[in-house]
């Protein structure tokens, strides 16, 4: 065919110019390229003013910048709908054809639909942010797989050479640009109506490839050692996974590069990743319903101030609340505390899992609507997989058994520094600490009381 002379690609959550399917195939199909980003005000104006991930996105905005500058362009970036702005774009560079990566969260692909309908040029789509999209990994009636593992083998057995080849082109025709407002000026947080934040994690792709350099060390162990936040021996890559810093192929080979118990349990993460994704794309409800819905008929009967005590590291719970202030104070939470603090908020102080999925969204560095979604459905039993309503995580023992010494406890709830090993886990009273606000024997009760109207 022939070629475009001008094509756009929007960077949504893939910054990075390194095996980017949509980049791979406008710099084929096109004479010269433009890369753009939109800072959605969609998303935006329902963040707090000092959210950290718009310092992440900034960061790994630059370094993308940063890298169009050796080919002799600039990112364009634009603050608005996307639904206006891409189209201003469009109309400016003259541009002929439109290329983005695809997503499937329900606001994203509303959007793109908007975006699509709002402009005259052809627009092209791509798989990028998961190895296997909805349809491709089905049981063998030809339906979508409601189990974790079952899942999980298809998906092994479809992996191959030509799925995990990286998405790259040798040509690197872009398009000089000269933009007024450069993503390196400080101001865009003005502009962007934030407080100029530092995260926890600088973002950018020269950053994850660090991160992820540091893991090699510790993946062949990750099967004995991920459970255990003190020892800090996961990967660290989720914020740069979530937006695109690394690619799911990159992460992938990184895992069969390694073999080991250890690898292929990490690899197993990564595949409940695409899990979740294809329980999104054919659940498109699954922001406001369970996916098995007779959960949404549990009638919640705990209160407001435990669900505040919650979000700020108060139950007197030390596992939880270490868990809430390293969210809160990072952005962070090791997986084996959000499983903890997951079950705790439902099960335990019988408030709704949707607040606590509300709460995670906000505070979450690495926070992915699907994986977020997926694991509060997991720890709530409404959703896929689930564990059974009757499982119940007690805080006290899951701290014995993973954070036995007490370490990760007294990293974020100093008052407590002064305890023994075996004091630590259920503290006696001190000042400054709050006593527990529930008895977690009888709520245990009242939760399979409240639970057993689904028995699911």
């Amino acid at each position: 065919m022939d070629k475009y002379k001008r094509g756009l690609v929007w960077l949504r959550r893939d910054y990075r110019l390194v095996d980017h399917a949509a980049l791979k195939e406008a710099l084929n199909q096109c004479e010269q390229i433009l890369v753009a980003f939109v800072f959605d005000t969609n998303i935006l104006n329902k963040l707090k003013k000092e959210d950290q991930r718009i310092s992440f996105i900034i960061d790994s905005l630059r370094c993308v910048d940063q890298e169009l500058s050796q080919y002799g362009s600039r990112l364009i970036i634009r603050h608005g709908a996307p639904e206006e702005k891409i189209p201003e774009i469009i109309t400016t560079y003259t541009v002929d054809a439109l290329f983005f990566n695809r997503d499937y969260e329900p606001y994203a692909k509303s959007r793109d639909k908007k975006v699509q309908e709002a402009i005259p040029i052809p627009v092209y789509t791509y798989k990028d942010s998961v190895i296997f999209e909805k349809d491709e990994v089905l049981t063998k009636d030809g339906g979508h797989y409601k189990v974790f593992t079952p899942y999980k083998n298809q998906w092994l057995s479809k992996l191959n050479q030509e799925v995990m080849k990286p998405k790259s082109s040798s040509n690197h025709h872009f398009l000089p640009v000269s933009e007024d407002s450069s993503i390196h000026e400080n101001r865009w947080f003005e502009l962007l109506g934030f407080s100029i934040t530092q995260s926890f994690l600088p973002g950018g792709r020269p950053h994850a490839l660090q991160q992820l350099n540091k893991f090699k060390s510790k993946i062949q162990s990750y099967h004995i050692e991920r459970d255990f936040p003190d020892l800090n021996h996961t990967s660290n890559i989720s914020p740069y996974i979530r937006f695109g810093c690394l690619s799911i192929r990159e992460l992938v080979m990184f895992a069969l590069h390694y073999p080991s118990e250890g690898a292929d349990i990490w690899l197993s993460e990564l595949i409940w990743r695409d899990f979740y994704q294809m329980i999104v794309a054919t659940h498109p409800n699954c922001h406001i319903e369970s996916v098995k819905p007779a959960y949404d008929l549990i009638e919640w009967e705990g209160h407001d101030e435990d669900f505040m005590a919650w979000c700020n590291g108060q139950t007197g719970f030390p596992i939880v609340d270490a868990a809430m202030r390293q969210l809160n104070t990072t952005g962070l939470m090791h997986n084996r505390c959000r499983m903890i603090v997951a079950s705790f908020l439902c099960k335990t102080l019988l408030v709704n899992w949707r607040k606590g999925e509300a709460y995670f969204a906000e505070k979450l560095l690495d926070f992915d609507f699907a994986s977020n979604n997926g694991g509060w459905g997991w720890a709530s039993s409404s959703g896929c997989d689930a564990q059974p309503y009757f499982r119940i995580f007690n805080p006290t023992s899951q701290s014995k058994k993973f954070d036995p010494d007490g370490r990760y406890i007294k990293t974020y709830c100093p008052e407590l520094a002064h305890l023994s090993s075996k004091e630590i886990h259920d503290p006696p009273p001190i000042d400054g600490y709050p006593a527990p606000i529930v008895d977690y024997k009888l709520n245990r009760q009242r939760a399979l009381a409240m639970y057993s109207v689904v028995k699911g």
